[in-house]
């Protein structure tokens, strides 16, 4: 039979009788579970009888008999009275509980929910024995024998939660609030067992000291937090003891302990902690006892009213279920037109309406409250209408409440990005001030500290920006000239905590667009910061790059535990289709910082297992972030050997820094040009690099610098004007300024005084430096500090005057990378001459007054430093 063909007032009959016989059968389910209710209290009593009772007086003997243990491990004694007497009493309690946990009332009576924990304390107690005999044998030290006995009590407080678990919501929550009281003396008895193995040595060690504390802190919060949930019959025992002074006076002796610092240090005296920490116990031990006899009580008394209430339930149930019928039937004709009415309504509502509004609000877009929430027009009778109203009031209420948070959300978010906005030109200017208090400083120490500044003040402005990331804007730094790829990967790692191990091997000469560099240096910190993060502190991050058909390739690998196969493909997941951010998922924050910046550039990034057991990821930046002119001239005048570029070190370290070799392609005019004019020119540029280099400034957005590059990551020009050496680096040792790097070319047209026509911006000049400085003087001959002073090619035969040179140097060949301690051994022996050669200097320097161009050069290598 087609539903079609039956009337409203059928299908109103239908709809009624359908709940009717549910509400029978709802009826009936209800009084069975009553009933239920009053038998599981009954069993609840039952057990409390049999097992609970026991199970209290046990837990009282093997806290005994722990704190006992731990003196006796202390002392280094293989027996004593005491502990002997205390196993005899423990045991008495250990045979009472296993007969009361295997009769047949308390089987009976367990449900399966209590039978595992009652069979897994039954196992730990069986592993009583072999505790005992560690303890004779002195096998285990204090802190493992107070946590061996504390898990046997962990058990018994298992068995103890299953214990109150009653269908009655008051004696419930008294009975888990009394059990939380227990769980604290628990926690209180071994601080006593901790204290009494020390008192025997009169000393406790970091790791105890600490154990104490938290044990402390944690029986405190228990007491404070459930002592007040508590009727009054329960509560007022605590309270007396509470204010007694023999629990005041172990409070004080608590916190003399935990405030002291030496090992010996806060002990009470044993006589003064046995006699406070037993009559402290004592009483405690007294009042759980009564207080569990009361809930007892408790629980017979309700699992009694209950059954009353089921007898006078179920007949007011069944009455009201036969009115309901009745009622039901009498008013179906009357309501059926304005049901069909309302029904119609409230569907559009909740299928059309809604819907359309909460994915507007979703898009950002405004919505008119009054406009999409008219009222709800159903029916005339007056149930109908005011059920009319309600929908109405609830849709208005709802699409408000929507308009509302979504108002709420904007303005949260736009209040963060103007402070992560804020924050980060206040650590920008922070981070130029450092800068500039690094070049003034020569003490090593005071360098270390700036350097650990400058450090953490890089990363705060990491964290800045990530919020402004988060809320879907840019966080503004960029820069008008490509960027190569080692100075990106090495900004990255400055970002982050453990820049020392880091190890970064040769990425070639790659360059990304200046735009893209600052988002691409925070997804890199993000996931070196990752990598070192989740590794153990002893391994390494290597990262490797390379250019590839699709673009370049980042590969960060560390040696950690790596992931589950679902978790990588869930990371991978976001980071290709990052989900709308949730504020209650934000354990993996950097990782969504990572997929917004990766979806933002079309950034590919994946997470795989590391051949080494930990995570590599992998980022491919595509080719249209590269630079079109990948040539480093294009970026700083400056280019890294990528032949005998080798891992850097972190600008933090505590390695000494290692000189800066430069080499410099001479540009000619022409085949036939002077070469000793060219030389005159190359000392020129080079005396003048010298001087801009003590002046140079960290460049912001529209300078021709691509970012600012991190002390120990920056490479400068080697002043070489004074000494006349190419690969010398005229730092005094132990400047921790020197900033280690490979080999560098200078390209051509590139180095300073190159090119008239078109100069080239130094590293380290602002623009209105560039644009104004002062043309270099040629060197003359002379001497300098009484040594004679060598002119370049000065005394070159004439011939050899006019030889023609090429347009540029042939590149220079490989040369292998020296080994760890060569190198050190290296500029160890030159850092010594150096400093040899300066105690010499500074000798003849108070001889003689130097003449103008040796003035002009010092003040630029001093500068330098």
């Amino acid at each position: 039979m087609r539903s079609k063909n039956r009337s409203i007032r059928f299908k109103v009959f239908m709809l009624l009788l359908l709940p009717l016989l549910s509400l029978s059968a709802l009826w009936g389910f209800v009084m069975n579970l009553t009933v239920g209710d009053g038998l599981a209290l009954l069993r609840a009593n039952t057990l409390y009888n049999t097992i609970g009772t026991t199970s209290t007086e046990l837990g009282v003997q093997i806290m005994n008999e722990r704190a006992h243990s731990a003196s006796l491990v202390s002392s280094g004694r293989r027996a004593s009275p005491e502990l002997t007497a205390q196993r005899g009493r423990t045991d008495v309690a250990l045979a009472e509980f296993l007969q009361a946990a295997r009769s047949d009332e308390a089987t009976q009576a367990m449900s399966p929910a209590m039978k595992g924990p009652v069979d897994s304390m039954i196992r730990e107690l069986d592993r009583l024995d072999r505790i005992r005999a560690e303890v004779d044998n002195g096998t285990s030290d204090r802190l493992e024998v107070v946590q061996a006995y504390s898990r046997i009590m962990d058990s018994l407080n298992r068995v103890y939660d299953q214990l109150v678990t009653v269908p009655d919501l008051t004696v419930f929550r008294q009975a888990a609030t009394l059990q939380s009281m227990a769980n604290a003396r628990e926690l209180q008895s071994r601080q006593i067992a901790l204290i009494e193995g020390a008192l025997v040595e009169n000393r406790l060690t970091p790791e105890e000291r600490a154990e104490f504390a938290r044990l402390a802190s944690v029986r405190r919060y228990l007491y404070e937090r459930f002592l007040p949930i508590l009727h009054t019959d329960l509560r007022q025992p605590y309270e007396r003891v509470f204010e007694s002074s023999a629990y005041k006076r172990y409070l004080e002796l608590e916190d003399r302990i935990v405030n002291a610092s030496g090992m010996g240090d806060g002990l009470p005296a044993a006589g003064e902690w046995r006699s406070t920490s037993s009559a402290v116990a004592a009483a405690l031990d007294r009042v759980n006892i009564g207080s569990g006899e009361i809930m007892a009580e408790k629980a017979k008394e309700a699992a009694t009213t209950i059954l009353l209430r089921i007898v006078i339930a179920g007949g007011v149930g069944l009455l009201a279920v036969v009115a309901s019928i009745t009622f039901s039937l009498r008013f179906a004709r009357r309501h059926v037109r304005d049901l069909a009415t309302l029904r119609n309504s409230a569907l559009e509502l909740a299928d059309t309406r809604l819907p359309r509004i909460v994915e507007r609000l979703s898009r950002g877009e405004d919505v008119d409250v009054a406009a999409e929430a008219p009222p709800i027009k159903a029916g005339d009778s007056r149930e109908v209408a005011d059920v009319s109203h309600a929908f109405s009031s609830v849709q208005r209420t709802a699409v408000e409440a929507a308009v509302g948070q979504a108002k709420l959300r904007k303005g949260i978010a736009q209040m963060f990005v103007n402070l992560a906005r804020r924050k980060q030109a206040l650590l920008n200017r922070q981070l130029q001030l450092l800068d500039s208090m690094q070049r003034r400083t020569t003490e090593p120490d005071a360098l270390e500290d700036l350097y650990r500044l400058d450090s953490l003040t890089t990363r705060m402005r990491r964290h800045a920006e990530s919020l402004i990331i988060l809320s879907g804007n840019t966080p503004g730094r960029a820069w008008r000239r490509p960027v190569p790829v080692v100075d990106v990967i090495r900004a990255a790692v400055a970002e982050i905590e453990d820049y020392q191990r880091i190890q970064v091997f040769p990425v070639g000469e790659t360059a990304v667009n200046g735009t893209v560099a600052a988002d691409l240096i925070h997804l890199l910190a993000e996931l070196v910061d990752n990598a070192a993060s989740f590794s153990p502190p002893q391994t390494t991050v290597q990262i490797r790059g390379e250019e590839v058909a699709n673009g370049f390739v980042v590969e960060i690998e560390d040696r950690g535990l790596g992931l589950s196969a679902e978790e990588y493909a869930a990371i991978n997941q976001n980071l290709a289709n990052p989900p709308e951010f949730d504020l209650a998922d934000s354990d993996r924050l950097g990782l969504f910082v990572v997929g917004q910046l990766a979806n933002r550039y079309g950034v590919a990034v994946t997470l795989r297992p590391s051949p080494y057991g930990g995570t590599t990821a992998i980022v491919l930046i595509p080719r249209s972030l590269l630079a079109t002119d990948a040539g480093p001239a294009a970026i700083e005048g400056t280019a890294v050997n990528a032949a005998t570029a080798a891992p850097y070190v972190p600008r933090h370290s505590a390695t000494p820094p290692q000189p800066v070799q430069a080499t410099v392609v001479e540009r000619k005019t022409g085949p036939d040009a002077d070469a000793g004019k060219a030389d005159a020119e190359d000392d020129r540029a080079r005396r003048d690099q010298a001087a801009q280099a003590g002046t140079e400034q960290k460049r912001g957005a529209t300078d021709t610098s691509p970012f600012f590059t991190p002390a120990a990551l920056r490479t400068e020009p080697v002043p070489s004007a004074l000494r006349n050496l190419d690969d010398e680096d005229d730092r005094r040792p132990g400047d921790r300024r020197g900033r280690p790097g490979p080999s560098l070319t200078v390209l051509p047209g590139s180095a300073p005084g190159a090119d008239a026509d078109a100069p080239s911006p130094q590293p380290g000049s602002s623009p209105a430096q560039g644009g104004a400085r002062k043309p270099p003087q040629p060197v003359t001959n002379g001497t300098y500090r009484g040594l004679p002073r060598r002119v370049r090619q000065a005394s070159l035969a004439p011939q050899l005057r006019n030889r023609s040179t090429p347009l540029s140097a042939p590149p220079p060949e490989r040369v292998p990378e020296r080994s760890p301690d060569e190198a050190r051994a290296l500029f160890s022996a030159f850092q010594q001459g150096v400093r040899r050669g300066r105690l010499d200097s500074e000798r003849h320097a108070d001889e003689q007054e130097p003449n103008d161009d040796v003035a002009n050069q010092i003040t630029a290598e001093k500068g330098t430093e």
